[in-house]
């Protein structure tokens, strides 16, 4: 298997694929059905025909740019295995900078019995990482795709935090009453000129819905911004995640809507990646 790893990884190194050894261990195990740590300790083991044969076709979807994590159909976020599907994006590393700004804000009150939404959801990442952190919350979460809710939901039921979360199929808040004391959101934020030219993992594979936030990339956040106030408890805070150099156009767009910036979270690169914000009194 040793070489067949090496020679999988060397398959995609010619395919412009920067995580190569990953990705070849990863697929690998997969064909297999064995974890990371069975796959390391039979370096020896001869692969069947069937396996063969299924490594084969992942190792053609993957030298096509379809995402890793579209082929096993699974993606790890805040360490919770999320399935993902044609109507979600694939939770990335960067989004946790808005979990971990969520817990900074309720610092304090992690046993209390809080009440959390998360607009335009896809797999439910945002909102399951903060429940499985949080014990006593309950959240909603809601997204204009159906079918993505879908998915949101067995990822609830999977990791057991189906009793306290509710899907709702709508555009961000606007179906919810208020009294949240937590909103988060990771909405899509690419201006629409701009998609064609993204990498084609994503350009390619993500669902546009997902992507797109209009003309100047902000129509989502003008969405969010209409309803925060309604949605927020008195002193709820809204945590949305931005794209790279967006800041100051969303601290000014969430002002006009009484909305003050608490703090900005940067994520491992040191771009700014989470927005805190409450409503002005």
């Amino acid at each position: 298997m040793a070489t067949t790893r090496r020679t999988l990884a060397e398959l995609f190194r010619r395919h412009d694929i920067d995580s190569a050894e990953a990705d070849a261990r990863i697929l690998l195990a997969h064909a297999l059905s064995v974890s990371a740590a069975q796959l390391a300790a039979s370096p020896e083991r001869i692969l069947s025909g069937a396996e063969a044969e299924r490594l084969s076709a992942y190792a053609i979807r993957r030298t096509q740019h379809e995402p890793v994590a579209r082929i096993t159909g699974e993606k790890e976020f805040w360490g919770l295995p999320l399935r993902v599907s044609a109507r979600t994006l694939v939770p990335r590393p960067e989004t946790e900078t808005v979990v971990e700004a969520a817990l900074e804000v309720l610092a304090g009150r992690h046993d209390a019995a809080l009440r959390i939404a998360d607009l335009g959801t896809g797999t439910g990442a945002l909102l399951l990482a903060l429940l499985h952190e949080l014990p006593h919350a309950h959240g909603i979460a809601t997204d204009l795709s159906c079918k993505a809710l879908m998915t949101a939901r067995s990822n609830a039921e999977r990791l057991g935090l189906a009793e306290r979360a509710r899907f709702v199929c709508c555009n961000f808040g606007e179906s919810l009453a208020g009294g949240f004391d937590l909103v988060v959101s990771n909405p899509p934020y690419i201006a629409t000129a701009r998609i064609e030219v993204l990498e084609p993992d994503v350009r390619d594979y993500d669902p546009r819905l997902a992507l797109d936030g209009g003309r100047d990339g902000y129509d989502a956040y003008r969405a969010i911004a209409a309803d925060a106030r309604r949605l927020l408890a008195s002193d709820g805070a809204l945590v949305v995640e931005l794209g790279t150099g967006q800041e100051a156009t969303v601290r000014a767009l969430m002002a006009t809507r009484g909305l003050t910036t608490v703090a900005s979270r940067c994520d491992l690169l040191g771009h700014a990646r989470a927005l805190i914000l409450q409503a002005v009194p």
